[in-house]
């Protein structure tokens, strides 16, 4: 998956692309004119775009290339605050709108909630093969019947599902499930991995030696 990244900060896009990189071939651009000119060419899977760039302001390139009916979810990625910006911003065809500063992992379920929409699959129920998930509820089912998930093993089995068809290495599930201040045992995921095998059916997570896991596309 195509991530185009328009950020001039460069210690803070080296960071973001860095993290990004674990789940998305990312494409980074520092200023505004040649941000909108790969958005136009490249046509990519998902768009962060901050708001103030050298060249281009961010909100040109994003009303130019609505002008352009460019589709791709854009999420505006900025440190203004002000509610007029933050309206003017969507007003202007932006999809989702995150201040700065955020988390990462925020920013990475903010993108994959704008590829599921991209995809039509804005609903809340999550189907593959005989496992049904409804992540308002938060209810499962396995063949139609109840399945109970631990907090850990449902997050896990949502960030699996998010990424059908890419591998997720280890240390980014593992920083998906624990937070900072977390004591992380080193057999920790491979716990939940083989729990969740056994709930779901050992054949629909892949082990990726040496890297990490993946659930194949549906």
């Amino acid at each position: 998956m195509d991530l185009l990244l328009i950020e001039d900060d460069e210690l803070l896009g080296r960071g973001i692309a860095q993290a990004l990189g674990q789940s998305y071939r990312v494409q980074w651009i520092r200023d505004g004119r040649r941000g909108l000119s790969a958005l136009l060419d490249l046509k990519p899977d998902l768009v962060v775009l901050d708001l103030t760039l050298p060249e281009l302001d961010g909100l040109e390139v994003l009303r130019e290339a609505r002008r352009q009916q460019v589709e791709v979810p854009i999420l505006i990625l900025t440190a203004r605050d002000a509610l007029d910006d933050r309206i003017a911003g969507l007003d202007a065809g932006a999809d989702d709108y995150l201040l700065k500063p955020f988390s990462l992992d925020e920013l990475e379920a903010r993108l994959r909630a704008l590829f599921r929409r991209a995809q039509g699959r804005a609903e809340e129920c999550v189907r593959y093969h005989d496992l049904e998930v409804d992540t308002r509820k938060r209810q499962l089912r396995l063949n139609g019947e109840p399945l109970t998930l631990g907090r850990r093993e449902y997050a896990l089995l949502l960030r699996l599902l998010d990424a059908q068809g890419q591998v997720l290495t280890r240390r980014k599930l593992e920083e998906h499930l624990y937070g900072l201040d977390d004591e992380l045992e080193s057999n920790a995921l491979e716990v939940h991995v083989h729990n969740l095998r056994k709930k779901i059916g050992k054949d629909l997570i892949r082990t990726v030696r040496g890297v990490g896991y993946m659930m194949d596309k549906a």
